[in-house]
């Protein structure tokens, strides 16, 4: 495996059981499923893969079961071209597991039970001091210990992105201060921030604020349909927001949120000196092409996806003036508009082969420090 790691990811691995209903169930009630189909999912490697099949040389750092189920994942993962030398089996631990009910509209809901996932520790990262030293990129989530993803996020070097979810009730205000990026999707926003909803664009500039006071570096507030909101600490006076691309079809919106972070980081790894709201713009389109597609990892778009053309140019993205003023756009040239460059014909891509070397056996050590 190469060295020259773009994307390093510390987290989850889940298999997917995804349940399909005409309307999600209300407390109490019972609905007949349509479909039921299994995925290899977690927002580790999830995120992962999404970055992967654009494109990134990735590794992940996750934990699997010894049991039938982490034995098809790791099977699975060998097919990837993604370095897997972190990737380790646990004993007596079943692998994680995750149940999806998706309805007509899209809408899902998600219990993801841990297994393996909760037994990241650490002494994990200090492992890996020569991937931490060489990644462009760190991506954690919330799926694995707290204490675990922040101490990955201190030991590392480079650009950081917490994906804060699922969202604690009482998480570490370290975990909000450490990342680069702080992303988290609208209801995260809310419970952050202790509001009743965060559903227009006001909301996400008065909540990122708030999150930007409690001390993050910069945060992404992912709305769904409207895109997503952006501001920085360095900038405190441009909220950005970056609209949502077009969706051609809306199936399954489950995967939605991984595919737009494995895209951020890809493009952030790639395309380093760009304005953010590029690699924002760029992970719009392939959250996009997400949700037209069925499953998670399945649905992630392929290297024709990777928005190479669109990141060589400033994308249409509109500052979010106070409610007192009329909306204001910066000074842009705007991102090509030829169908060809911004949606590609749909090619559901071929995985691609490569050799693997299954986890080291390792030594239950305590955690050191990764040094400079």
């Amino acid at each position: 495996m190469k060295d020259n790691i773009d994307v390093l990811v510390f987290g989850s691995s889940n298999i997917d059981y995804i349940t399909y209903v005409n309307e999600l169930p209300k407390p109490g009630e019972t609905v007949l499923a349509m479909h039921r189909e299994r995925c290899f999912g977690g927002k580790g490697a999830n995120q992962c893969v999404a970055a992967s099949k654009l494109g990134a040389n990735c590794a992940l750092i996750t934990k699997l079961g010894t049991d039938a189920l982490g034995e098809d994942y790791l099977e699975y993962l060998k097919t990837l071209e993604i370095n897997l030398d972190f990737v380790e089996r646990v004993e007596s631990m079943p692998t994680g597991l995750a149940e999806i009910i998706v309805s007509d509209n899209a809408e899902n809901t998600i219990i993801v039970l841990p297994g393996a996932n909760s037994m990241l520790r650490p002494k994990d990262v200090s492992r890996c001091k020569k991937l931490f030293k060489n990644a462009k990129v760190l991506m954690c989530q919330l799926e694995t210990e707290q204490k675990a993803v922040l101490f990955a996020l201190q030991q590392f070097k480079g650009i950081s992105i917490l994906n804060a979810s699922p969202m604690p009730k009482n998480i570490n205000v370290e975990l909000i201060t450490t990342p680069t990026i702080l992303c988290i999707n609208e209801m995260e926003a809310a419970q952050l921030t202790e509001r009743e909803q965060v559903n227009t664009l006001q909301d996400a500039k008065a909540a990122a604020n708030e999150i930007i006071d409690k001390g993050a570096k910069s945060v992404i507030i992912t709305m769904g349909a409207l895109g997503a909101v952006f501001l920085s600490s360095t900038e405190r006076d441009v909220c950005i927001h970056c609209p949502a691309a077009p969706v051609r079809f809306l199936a399954d919106t489950s995967g939605a949120g991984d595919a737009f972070l494995g895209s951020l980081a890809y493009h952030i790894a790639i395309f380093p000196n760009l304005h953010r709201e590029s690699h924002i713009s760029a992970a719009n389109i392939c959250a996009a092409y997400a949700v037209g597609h069925r499953g998670t990892q399945l649905s992630f778009p392929g290297p024709e996806y990777a928005q190479n053309d669109l990141c060589r140019f400033v994308p249409t993205c509109t500052v979010i003036a106070d409610e007192s003023t009329k909306p204001t756009e910066p000074e842009t040239t705007p991102a090509p508009t030829k169908t060809e460059t911004l949606l590609p014909p749909v090619v559901e891509p071929e995985p691609k082969t490569t050799a693997t070397t299954e986890a080291p056996e390792q030594k239950d050590t305590e955690p050191q420090p990764i040094s400079a």
